[in-house]
């Protein structure tokens, strides 16, 4: 009896975890092994400077399980596990207490997801606790250090490139970062995988590539507008 009760206890966490993660969006179909130096230097850039030490060896350690290794932005983990592969700051150091560096793992682990660092997903199962892990960009702390750096580093872009926000890789990223990776028309919070350019006023309209003449627009957005005037499509 008690065997058939856990089978049905693990196929109910596996159907919970399958709804779970059934709408929320994934890196895995879109990374782009050629965006990873970005990302980690975004990491290094704007994540690294606001939280703790502990903090950042965690996010690393879920980082380089899920998104480096799959392409994906979940990972089931333990406190145990995490807290073996950190190292030497996590074991234990009190005999008194042999379940430290686990502890130490678990408070820190809150401190990011009150950061919306990362996300806890459904109830934790033998195999640990499934986290969804956010990049820079998601993040409402780093999003606030790439706009103030945007706004910093904008007059030294190279002039021939200034009026090219569209085709060029870097600057697409400064309009995304200075929109805060969000639609401008269903406000959806975006990714660099997944934010798309749209002209306010249409290239078929005399429109340019400029920085004040794009948007950060979600692929649904973007394709739904078409030639619509983007003060009227806001308006809808």
């Amino acid at each position: 009896m008690r065997d058939e009760i856990k089978k049905i206890r693990d196929l109910l966490d596996t159907v919970e975890e399958s709804l779970a993660i059934k709408d929320e969006e994934s890196v895995r179909e879109t990374f782009d092994i050629f965006e990873l130096p970005q990302i980690i230097k975004d990491i290094v850039d704007f994540l690294q400077p606001v939280i703790s030490p502990y903090e950042m060896d965690i996010y690393w350690f879920i980082f380089r399980h899920s998104v480096l290794e799959t392409g994906d932005v979940f990972l089931r983990v333990s406190n145990g596990r995490l807290a073996k592969g950190i190292g030497t700051k996590f074991k234990t150091f009190d005999k008194q207490n042999s379940r430290f560096g686990e502890k130490t793992v678990a408070e820190n682990l809150r401190s990011l997801e009150v950061l919306g660092v990362i996300m806890k997903f459904g109830d934790t199962t033998r195999e640990g606790t499934l986290y969804k892990i956010f990049l820079p960009e998601q993040i409402q702390v780093c999003k606030e250090r790439m706009k103030i750096h945007q706004l910093d580093s904008l007059p030294s872009v190279d002039p021939r490139k200034e009026q090219d926000y569209y085709n060029i890789k870097e600057n697409r990223l400064r309009i995304f970062e200075r929109d805060e990776y969000l639609c401008y028309k269903c406000n959806k919070q975006l990714t660099r995988f997944n934010a798309t350019l749209d002209h306010i006023q249409p290239v078929s309209e005399g429109g340019d590539n400029s920085y004040d003449n794009l948007a950060t627009s979600c692929f649904h957005c973007n394709s739904s507008r078409r030639s619509t005037p983007i003060s009227d499509f806001i308006a809808s």
